[in-house]
């Protein structure tokens, strides 16, 4: 399985997410106002911000933050003022790694992420050093209680969807960049809500990786996420079951 999707797949096993419930929901009111300032506050018109939207409800965020994070990104409400800054770089054995974030201080997270990766034996790279390596796919989790798999299939490759893996306790959808806001419509038309629809970078290669090498890698991307101004990282490696069993039991 690539790095993403076994990344995903650690990070629920170990309840990151719930035990980072306050950093989960930076990183929404992050995206969602900064979606609503380049797009505009209504999530109808704006696709960016409707995924935003819909991921947030997903986490049980009140609407009420949801509400002010868009007021914001829109001016209508005094916030801190964000920008997008995408860092590039290599860890361990060459492995190519993409550090997407939403920053108000640039200088600060140029240094914090230069200084995780030194520390760890990588380095930062150059503009578009790693990134034409990586595709944009959609990515949309739904629990495996929802629906079986045979009738999931039925409604998302023919919305357009690309692929589906059945693992553990949930289906994992891959679409295009295209088709995307297609296939969740269609899951949503059926009233099967995703637990996660999202936009994300998938490599076209990736590197296999195995015993310290891998654990150092895992300890690497977990280090770099859960910077304050982290809003994805994404890696070209490649790692069995057994790996990620190991890490996810440290």
């Amino acid at each position: 399985m690539s790095g993403h999707s076994k990344w995903a797949t650690i990070r629920r096993k170990k309840g990151a997410a719930d035990a980072a419930r306050g950093k989960v929901f930076n990183r929404l009111i992050r995206e969602i106002s900064i979606a609503a300032r380049l797009g505009g506050g209504d999530p109808a018109a704006n696709p960016r911000l409707r995924t935003a939207v819909n991921n947030a409800r997903g986490q049980n965020m009140p609407n009420k933050n949801i509400e002010n994070a868009i007021m914001k990104g829109t001016g209508q409400l005094e916030g801190v003022s964000y920008e997008e800054v995408t860092f590039e770089g290599y860890g361990p054995s060459g492995v190519a790694i993409l550090i997407e974030t939403m920053t108000d201080n640039r200088k600060r997270t140029v240094a914090e992420v230069r200084h995780v990766l030194t520390k760890a034996g990588g380095n930062l790279g150059a503009t578009n050093s790693v990134n034409w390596m990586f595709n944009t796919r959609g990515i949309i989790t739904v629990p495996r209680d929802a629906i079986g798999e045979d009738d999931l299939l039925e409604i998302v490759l023919e919305a357009g969807a690309e692929d589906v893996r059945s693992e553990d306790d949930m289906h994992e959808i891959t679409t295009s960049l295209e088709t995307f806001e297609d296939v969740r419509g269609a899951l949503e038309s059926k009233g099967i809500t995703p637990e996660s629809a999202e936009l994300t970078k998938v490599p076209e290669n990736t590197v296999k990786l195995e015993g310290d090498t891998a654990q150092k890698v895992l300890k690497l991307i977990d280090t770099l996420d859960d910077l304050d101004d982290t809003q994805h990282v994404y890696a070209n490696f490649d790692i069995s079951d057994e790996e990620a069993e190991r890490y996810g039991n440290q």
